[in-house]
């Protein structure tokens, strides 16, 4: 699982730059975001397939839950604002527009560069946009980091009952 996850998550980031320098489809400050929950997936999913402890496993599992959740929430909010476009701005003054103020967005300006608008629409595949697939690609990260922390819950050894050390009569 969580070899899937780094591949597809590095798969994901490479196609948004092929897009962005082949095709010409610029990205927004929200799809930068995206981009750099989709690169702490792939850091946390490849550390995990790496190392073969179960104490890791559960300390990766959440982490790729807690940047799926963020990444999917971020995708959703691009998803509402392509919907229903503000009058007035894309993305406006928040915090996003300052992502590539960060020290990896000023030394990879190529990758992390937001020059796009939040609400248009460039790119659209089957009806649904770059963040409404995105948004499905984070929830379906996001429930297998729920999957794989079940799977560690239960398979922890049942605890052995005490034994008594003196027989009893």
């Amino acid at each position: 699982m969580f070899a899937f996850v780094g591949i597809a998550c590095v798969m994901m980031v490479s196609y948004g730059v092929y897009l962005q320098h082949q095709t010409g489809v610029e990205p927004c400050p929200m799809c930068i975001v995206q981009r750099y929950a989709l690169l702490a997936l792939a850091l946390v999913a490849g550390l995990a397939a790496l190392v073969r402890r179960r104490v890791v496993h559960g300390v990766c599992a959440t982490l790729l839950l807690m940047f799926a959740l963020f990444g999917a929430v971020v995708a959703a909010r691009q998803s509402w604002i392509q919907w229903y476009p503000p009058l007035e701005g894309s993305c406006g003054r928040d915090w996003y527009s300052q992502i590539t103020n960060l020290p990896l967005g000023k030394a990879l300006p190529m990758f992390f560069d937001a020059t796009g608008d939040c609400s248009s629409s460039d790119w659209v595949f089957l009806g649904g946009t770059i963040a409404n697939w995105t948004f499905l690609c984070f929830s379906l990260f996001a429930v297998l980091s729920i999957r794989e922390l079940f799977a560690l819950r239960q398979s922890v050894p049942a605890a052995s009952p005490a034994s008594p050390s003196c027989p009893s009569p």
